[in-house]
């Protein structure tokens, strides 16, 4: 039986490559857009939504029509973010990996431009990249493009969205006039139009579904909440889908950490994904997502685009984004390859309008629905654990040893005491916790709103009365996250995450806040703790006040005493003294607070709508 890939063109080394990745169908932005692509004439503009396949849609038909005897650049791939960039290489050398000679290299800002510039100069026929680290690398004069193809330009809709257009001026211009692009979208706003005109002759053009709609296979949701009430509406959202596997947008980094903060401290396992985090840190939380060892990844648009994990279950828009296109793909990140997904969006009683938008623009209908009651909750746990217990696999070999001492242990209980006491392990916990749990369902015409920034429910934000301010010299050059540095001090101080106030990550040091209940036995029990070999060190950071609170917490220009020296400044205007540090040094960015430099995954992008760009990572920031 001929391969349907076969069928369309692609020769058998690619399709074995293909098959062995579990790929036994084409799908049907494949299916019609490869033999079109594959006669190499054509200049091509390609509609479909995240997750249905565009990257082998583009990425079969380039490994047909490149010649790799020859180890010049044939091919430039160009999206939006670093993630993308890395999942569309990883991808295209999956598929090439049966072809003698194949190299393609990833280049992207955040990681070390000297590495991809030995790789480019080994030789290589495919470039994957995101603009800021591509014109790095053209201004080097570190690549010759004269003899590219074939420019796709994957994700052109965000790009845009990002500030690119300057950007991807500049980069075609040095590739040849009768190169074939391929430009390939999720929504077709007027400047990807644009870019269709100019850079394109006649293109083909290839739609599947209406231009702008969301997937089929994805369901749309909205809760109506009271501002306050919106992270309470998220955990209960959470705790009711016991197998949940989700992204959660967030509209600004510090949304992320905040959010992600108080998961981890409510026992979730959660973390944040957004451009504040280096490479490496990056790298760590979405291995951590793809292996689902984490449950919950909170990220912001711009972190989260080339996000291709499979069988995410659930997207909660914990915010509306800023532009209703951005809804498109974050709902994308569910229902992928033919699963189906639920899109979720938490709203207000003045966010409807919006939600009637998105609704015209998606050519969908969304489901109003109603939030679960704390029994409803109890009910759903207490039989997702009865069904895991019905369909555990049982190590008959292993289990076989301890079974005289398990018999013995419940010698004295019955069949249906057992079973009770099974179910309680876990019910107990939820039946607990949700004890005369509110009603948080608000009605489309409850106009009591305070705003966006509200509570955040039952865990709102926290003040520093009765908590004690520690220094701790671990930061962000150990790779630590905030949830990674709550983690440790949970873990090592022997304490409820419940007992963490606020933490501010620094370089390398950070400081966190506990209950002046436990700040006695946190000392007691990290005695001795070391991380990568050092001794780590927890300290009082000046007096307390009455209730707690430290003296010259967070504002501006405060000063802290304490028992370092050193004078070092950071970057948002405070004063302190701590060991180790280098007189009037100054220190930058790495924090959570401020609004001053940040990166992010692409090297230029926009990000929390500030307006700003940003260049590579060897690039000056330009306004």
């Amino acid at each position: 039986m001929i391969n349907p890939f076969s069928k369309l063109g692609i020769s058998d080394d690619v399709v074995n490559a293909v098959k062995d990745l579990g790929f036994e169908n084409p799908t049907p932005i494949q299916e019609q857009s490869i033999p079109v692509l594959l006669e190499g004439n054509n200049d091509f503009v390609g509609l479909a939504q995240t997750g249905t396949g565009k990257t082998a849609a583009f990425g079969l038909p380039l490994l047909e029509l490149i010649d790799f005897k020859s180890n010049k650049p044939q091919a430039l791939i160009l999206c939006p973010t670093r993630e993308l960039c890395l999942q569309i290489t990883s991808d295209i050398k999956n598929f090439s990996k049966n072809i003698s000679g194949a190299n393609v290299v990833a280049v992207y800002g955040g990681a070390n431009i000297m590495q991809q510039l030995r790789e480019i100069r080994n030789g290589v026929q495919i470039v994957v990249a995101t603009p800021g680290r591509m014109l790095d690398i053209i201004g080097r004069k570190a690549i010759d493009f004269s003899n590219v193809k074939f420019v796709v330009l994957d994700e052109a809709d965000e790009m845009l969205n990002m500030g690119f257009q300057e950007d991807i001026n500049d980069i075609l211009s040095t590739t040849p006039d009768d190169k074939k692009t391929w430009l390939f979208s999720a929504t077709m706003p007027p400047e990807v139009r644009r870019i269709a005109k100019n850079y394109m002759d006649q293109p083909v053009e290839l739609t599947m579904g209406t231009k702008n709609t969301g997937n089929v296979n994805i369901e749309h949701e909205y809760y109506i909440v009271r501002a306050r009430d919106k992270y309470a509406a998220l955990k209960r959202i959470v705790d009711f889908n016991p197998e949940i596997f989700a992204v959660v947008f967030c509209k600004t980094k510090l949304d992320t950490q905040d959010v992600a903060e108080h998961l981890i401290k409510d026992g979730y396992n959660a973390d944040a994904l957004h451009g504040d985090l280096s490479q490496q840190q990056r790298d760590k939380v979405m291995q951590r997502f793809r292996d689902r060892n984490m449950q919950l990844l909170i990220a912001t648009d711009v972190a989260a685009r080339g996000i291709d994990v499979n069988n995410v279950t659930h997207v909660i828009n914990y915010s509306l984004p800023d532009e209703i296109e951005s809804y498109t793909h974050r709902s994308g990140r569910t229902g992928r390859a033919g699963k189906t997904g639920i899109s979720i969006c938490i709203v207000n009683s003045k966010e409807i309008g919006k939600i009637r938008q998105i609704e015209r623009i998606i050519g969908k209908q969304f489901t109003k629905a109603e939030l679960p009651t704390g029994f409803d909750v109890c009910e759903k746990q207490l039989f997702a654990l009865v069904h895991k217990v019905h369909n555990v696999e049982v190590n008959e070999n292993q289990i076989e040893q301890y079974m005289p001492r398990i018999m013995d242990e419940f010698a004295e209980l019955s069949k249906d005491e057992v079973i009770k006491r099974f179910a309680s392990l876990e019910f107990n916990r939820f039946l607990e916790y949700y004890k005369n749990a509110p009603d948080l369902n608000s009605s489309a015409d409850d106009r009591g709103e305070r705003g966006e920034r509200g509570e955040r429910g039952e865990r709102s934000h926290r003040g520093s009365e009765g908590y004690t301010r520690l220094f701790i010299n671990l930061g962000s050059v150990d790779d630590f996250t905030r949830g990674d540095l709550l983690s440790f001090v949970c873990n090592n101080g022997k304490i409820s995450g419940k007992s963490i106030g606020k933490i501010d990550l620094k370089g390398v040091y950070s400081f966190f806040e506990v209950e002046n209940a436990t700040v006695e036995s946190l000392f007691n029990n990290f005695k001795g703790v070391e991380f990568n070999n050092r001794g780590v060190r927890i300290e009082k950071t000046a007096e307390s006040d009455g209730g707690g609170r430290s003296r010259g917490g967070s504002g501006g220009g405060r000063r802290e005493g304490g028992s370092y020296g050193g004078g070092r400044r950071e970057g948002g205007g405070e004063r302190r003294s701590y060991s180790g540090g280098g007189g009037g040094r100054r220190e930058g960015g790495n924090s959570s607070g401020g609004g001053g430099g940040f990166r992010d995954f692409s090297g230029r992008s926009r990000e929390d709508r500030g307006g700003r760009r940003e260049g590579g990572n060897d690039r000056k920031r330009r306004s």
